[in-house]
């Protein structure tokens, strides 16, 4: 049994199919959520629901969707309405990455990345927030990363894109505490995902990865399972005097307050 409940939460999770995301889609429906993924990879979104839905005994359904277009986003939000009727929790997940050195990175490059990994948020955050709005509840979570909070070599864009979903969770969260919705930030390290295996297949990646792994107090990778429980927590009941904070979870790799 968790020791979070969130029987009865209705949440929407982006890039749930595979990674953290899947890991968070699995953990709020083990505290008793029902679920919806949205997601850009429709097959493996409507595999990872009907498994998850299996296992939990929760309603967990796939929902294609572009975080990149706004229309995809309201289309999201709207699905989970009709099936759910409400909105209680939106989880921020989706995010994409390659590493280079910034001379070497190209304007199609920065408009993927932060098209992706911050103006996916805000488009999933406007379409959603004025049912929170209107129902006066509602919570946020917003996966940012560390690279956010010090920089990463060869992730100078990316970096950018994970700074402003900090800055801009931050200002939902003073902009909505009356309506009593929260707005938080996790930072995951170097985490083991599908992304990070396709990614680690350039050599200039993979010397760099390997090179944090070194430096993590661990000496290894996070895991989606190890970031999960924090998102859940922060998006349920049980931390509910808890908004506009940003917090980590690297292995210790990076000590910062």
């Amino acid at each position: 049994m968790s020791i979070i409940e969130m029987d009865g939460k209705t949440a929407i999770v982006t890039g749930g199919a595979r990674g953290i995301g899947r890991a968070v889609v699995e953990a709020l429906a083990r505290a008793g959520a029902d679920v919806v993924i949205g997601d850009l990879r429709r097959d493996e979104a409507e595999a990872a629901a009907l498994e998850i839905s299996e296992h939990s005994g929760r309603r967990v359904v796939a929902v294609q969707t572009d975080v990149t277009k706004l229309e995809d986003a309201q289309r999201l939000c709207a699905e989970t309405l009709r099936l759910f009727g409400r909105v209680d929790v939106l989880v921020n997940s989706a995010g994409w990455d390659r590493l280079m050195p910034f001379v070497k990175t190209d304007p199609e490059l920065w408009d993927r990345v932060i098209s992706i990994n911050f103006r996916g948020v805000v488009h999933t955050c406007y379409a959603v927030l004025p049912h929170m709005s209107e129902r006066k509840q509602g919570s946020i979570v917003n996966l940012s990363s560390d690279t956010a909070r010090i920089g990463s070599f060869g992730e100078a864009i990316y970096s950018a894109s994970k700074a402003a979903v900090i800055a801009f969770s931050k200002t939902l969260a003073r902009e909505h505490a009356r309506d009593h919705i929260r707005v938080n930030a996790v930072c995951p390290g170097l985490v083991d995902t599908p992304l990070i295996e396709e990614m680690r297949q350039d050599d200039f990646t993979r010397k760099i990865i390997d090179s944090i792994i070194s430096y993590i107090p661990f000496k290894r990778m996070g895991e989606p399972e190890e970031i999960a429980p924090l998102v859940v927590f922060l998006a349920s009941d049980a931390a509910r005097y808890i908004t506009g904070q940003v917090v980590s979870a690297n292995g210790g790799l990076n000590m910062v307050g």
